[in-house]
């Protein structure tokens, strides 16, 4: 081999070797991840193979764990502790790399901690009791930011890509409140509407997208300059939303109409109403969509399924989104609702 060439593969065999060499393939079949369910009325979090279906382990949780999240670099899950009859004030912490469970983060006050979001190096936590966004520091352990949302029953929180802004829902208010994350102050709380629960992003930062269960409609406001654009109908007990990476679709559980309802996210119209019926063994009996209460969903960043919460039932239901049909399911503990999804190390 003549120098020049023998000099460029020694090149490219330490580029390898530093770790820029193409990423693995994706298996075929169903996508790989690990998909953490949280289970309220069992306190558990379960942790699936999404490519395999097959439950890897169940792990511990506080009281009520109703919303989860994977921490920037993907070694940390977090899990909000809401409570049952008694307010809950801690944060599940569980290390993924070692599959262990940190001692809990305490908030200090029974505040009900609910919906999560990261931005600017500190977690977002809303607490529902306190009708206040938190800022947490998971270095030292401590809430170090904190602002009154001036609304009822904060409920959920989502940011925007820059992570300059956060959207509350605000059940009680029927609102979602603009907090500017670089003053850590109020800019405005905009009404959507009876209910409002369920609350997303769009991925161009444009839009915010909040889900009015009692009103029975989704409202989508305009991020920037905070006004309602548009408002539509979904009966059914719409409670969560989420948009598709690419920000074609809008997805989002109807949990008393057993059912997903699709939007197309560009021209606000209904694309499709999907059963939350299940795949089953034949003979067996499915249960009725309009009984399985789907309410927590999650997209992961591969943008080519849908994992459902259905509490009533003990599942999670499996929407490909290409065909936007229920294409398989995975069997969870009691009352399964929120979500977090990681691609493991190695």
């Amino acid at each position: 081999m003549h120098a020049p060439a023998f000099a460029l593969v020694l090149a490219l065999s330490a580029l390898t070797a530093q770790g820029t060499a193409p990423p693995p393939r994706e298996p075929s079949g169903p996508p790989a991840g690990v998909l953490i369910v949280l289970n309220k009325a069992a306190a558990t979090a379960d942790f699936i193979d999404t490519h395999t279906g097959e439950k890897l382990r169940t792990r511990p949780t506080g009281t009520g764990p109703h919303e989860g999240i994977i921490a920037p670099g993907g070694r940390l899950a977090v899990v909000a502790n809401y409570g049952a009859q008694e307010p809950g004030g801690t944060l599940t912490l569980l290390d993924l790399e070692h599959d262990a469970a940190l001692a809990p983060l305490e908030l200090g006050e029974l505040v009900r901690p609910h919906g999560l979001a990261f931005s600017g190096g500190l977690l977002l936590v809303t607490a529902e009791q306190k009708g206040a966004l938190l800022g947490v520091d998971l270095e030292t352990r401590k809430v170090v930011k904190s602002v009154p949302t001036g609304q009822e029953v904060s409920h959920m929180v989502a940011v925007t890509p820059d992570g300059k802004r956060a959207f509350v829902a605000n059940i009680g208010s029927g609102s979602v409140t603009a907090v500017d994350l670089e003053a850590w102050r109020v800019l405005s709380s905009v009404p959507t509407g009876a209910g409002a629960e369920g609350v997303d992003v769009s991925p161009d930062g444009k839009e915010v997208w909040v889900t009015n269960r009692s009103a029975g409609t989704v409202s989508v406001v305009d991020a920037v300059a905070l006004e309602v654009r548009a408002k539509l109908d979904c009966p059914g007990f719409p409670i969560r939303v989420k948009l598709t990476p690419d920000g074609a679709l809008a997805l989002v559980s109807a949990a008393q109409a057993g059912e997903v309802v699709v939007f197309d996210a560009r021209t606000k119209e209904l694309k499709r109403r999907v059963p939350m019926a299940l795949p089953h063994a034949p003979g067996e009996t499915p249960p009725a969509a309009a009984g399985t209460q789907p309410i927590g969903i999650l997209i992961p960043p591969h943008g080519r399924e849908a994992y459902v919460a259905c509490a009533a039932i003990d599942r999670v239901a499996v929407l490909d989104l290409a065909t936007l049909k229920v294409t398989r399911s995975f069997t969870t503990g009691s009352q399964p609702d929120g979500l977090a999804w990681y691609a493991p190390r190695g």
